[in-house]
């Protein structure tokens, strides 16, 4: 449960955002022309334009930055202005009137809806809390927000029917003729377009098809009520509207339905019926002004940065979205950053990978697959100093521990068949992945250099792969080392973990260096290392070891993880 304090400002918020909302839509609006209910929900975007101001101001990091959210706010007033002026003197219904006014309160308390967005950029520990506090108690504010706004609507529906002058049966009627049927369309088309642009974030199609069809949709749907108006609808036996008893049977006469119902906000006002050029240009520019003020209040999710893989949470800011504002909520609630000036930029830090690959008495397409299989991750991130063009987020280098690879030749111990198989798979492989330029005619590359190492366990090779990542085989002579005592996994632990990765640390201490500053270094390099264990006939992709590692730096807590393994090879399955 969310905090006093906290729940507070929730019911606070939510309460103006919900009357807000039910002000806007239910009272205003239908006083309106479409060009101004479609364009006016634009104007929901001036507080949140007002915090970047603020936001950029604070952080002091340069005026171009405040330069969109401040021409946002001057187009989002202009537009209110004009849209005064429209109403008021070219219109004379006192009650339109009053419904301009209630239409301008309702946008600014519907744009509080965003303030979480930018109430960790302020200096303080207030909001900051009551943020944090939130995002430790979402599904409880959900709930308690979804309340409160069925709860404020259904009184601002029950109040101004009476005060309307309306009868309930009215209301019922629209309720049986239309409401309905179009808010089932309106919900399912609004959750299918939060999951299409959730999904084109992930992917990475932020621009165009995120951002561009968000701008677009306004003007779209504008578009296609306005071209009916310059040309002549089919001529229809009856002439309808939404509140009329009228039954719709096919979907030429639904369309017809909204379409006239569309015309007739448009024919209602004087400056269209008698061609007010004054007041055509306030309307027209009203509009501009208004989908102008929403594009340059949301610029700064041009320049999003996404991961490769992001969650939800990190890329929107609250998990909801306002259905009657859809396009404007999808923007407004992606995640505001603070665009700081391109300084001296700190490298990253480097992903230290070690794939580990134990085999035994594998065949020839078996070793074929995984070693393949490395060699594409040589290739997809080489460590050679000549591809500056390539990502260095990630380093590899790969261990093949080969258990039982000797036997006896004249009682001396010689690599055995097997391990003879492996260095040819090696050679072939290699030569194929040297080659850049494949023609028939080019001299074939030359076999890789390998240094033959004796140690305690049986012998090592080495090799420098084509991108110029290191390889190492491990060979066991059971003859040296235990039988059955997870030699492989020994040396996971022992080798890699405990030499490979702290001697470097070791060596620097005994040079008389700083014990806090190793000690520092040294946690956050084993942060950064993982280790890869395969089977011996393992075939992977480089994109799904990219994947796993991203997976896990997105829980710094997971310790293991395991996938399910797929095989490849021929003939029966033993358990």
């Amino acid at each position: 449960m969310p905090s006093g304090k906290s729940l507070l400002l929730v019911l606070c918020v939510e309460f103006l955002v919900a009357l807000g909302a039910a002000i806007l839509t239910i009272v205003a609006m239908p006083h309106f022309d479409i060009v101004t209910n479609v364009m006016i929900l634009n104007s929901v975007s001036i507080l949140s334009a007002v915090f970047q101001v603020v936001a950029q101001c604070l952080a002091k990091e340069g005026k171009r930055f405040i330069i969109p959210p401040l021409c946002s706010i001057v187009l989002i007033i202009t537009g209110f202005v004009l849209f005064v002026i429209n109403y008021l003197v070219f219109e004379s219904s006192l009650e339109t009137k009053i419904s301009v006014g209630l239409a301008i309160v309702g946008a600014i308390c519907v744009s509080v809806n965003w303030w979480e967005n930018y109430s960790t950029l302020f200096a303080g520990s207030f909001l900051e809390d009551i943020s944090r506090d939130i995002a430790q108690s979402r599904n409880v504010v959900c709930i308690i927000s979804s309340l409160i706004r069925i709860l404020v609507t259904s009184a601002v529906v029950a109040a101004y029917v009476p005060l309307s002058g309306q009868e309930w049966k009215s209301v019922k009627l629209v309720f049986e003729t239309v409401v309905v049927s179009l808010v089932a369309i309106q919900l399912i088309s609004s959750a299918l377009c939060r999951w299409f642009a959730v999904v084109a974030c992930k992917m990475h199609a932020l621009r165009r098809c995120f951002i561009l069809p968000m701008y677009m949709a306004s003007i779209t749907v504008l578009a296609v009520f306005l071209v009916p108006v310059m040309v002549r609808l089919p001529e229809s036996n009856q002439n309808f509207t939404c509140l009329e008893n009228f039954q719709p049977e096919s979907s030429d006469e639904w369309l017809r339905l909204m379409l006239n119902d569309a015309i007739k906000t448009l024919n209602a006002r004087d400056i269209v019926v008698h061609m007010k050029i004054g007041g055509l240009a306030c309307l027209g520019c009203s509009a501009l002004s208004w989908w102008l003020g929403l594009v340059l209040s949301t610029v700064y999710v041009w320049y999003l940065k996404i991961h490769r893989i992001e969650r939800t949470q990190d890329l929107f800011v609250r998990r909801t979205y306002e259905g009657a504002f859809m396009e404007q909520s999808m923007l407004l609630n992606a995640r505001f950053e603070i665009r700081k000036k391109i300084k001296n930029l700190s490298p990253k830090e480097t992903i230290k990978v070690f794939l580990c690959a134990t085999m035994w008495h594998e065949t020839y397409d078996e070793m074929m697959k995984i070693i393949i299989s490395m060699f594409r991750l040589d290739k997809y991130r080489p460590k050679t100093m000549e591809q500056s063009n390539v990502k260095n987020d990630v380093e590899f280098e790969f261990h093949i521990y080969f258990d039982d690879a000797f036997k006896n030749v004249d009682n001396r111990r010689h690599a055995n068949e097997y391990a003879e198989i492996l260095v040819d798979v090696i050679k072939e492989v290699y030569i194929i992945f040297s080659e850049e330029d494949p023609c028939m005619f080019k001299p074939k590359a030359a076999p890789p250099p390998q240094k033959i190492i004796n140690t305690p366990y049986g012998g090592r090779l080495e090799y420098t792969l084509p991108k110029g990542n290191l390889m190492m085989v491990h060979l066991k002579d059971k003859t040296l080392i235990r039988h059955k005592k997870r030699w492989s996994q020994i040396m996971y632990m022992y080798y890699i973990l405990g030499w490979r990765l702290n001697r470097q640390y070791f060596k620097e201490f005994e040079e008389s260096k700083e014990l806090d500053t190793l000690n520092e270094r040294l946690k956050k390099e084993s942060e950064n290392t993982y280790v890869l264990a395969l089977d011996g006939d393992t075939d992977f992709q480089p994109a799904a070891v990219m994947l796993l590692i991203d997976r896990l730096k997105l829980y710094p807590e997971v310790g293991a993880a395991c996938g399910r393994i797929h095989p490849t090879g021929t003939g029966w399955d033993r358990y």
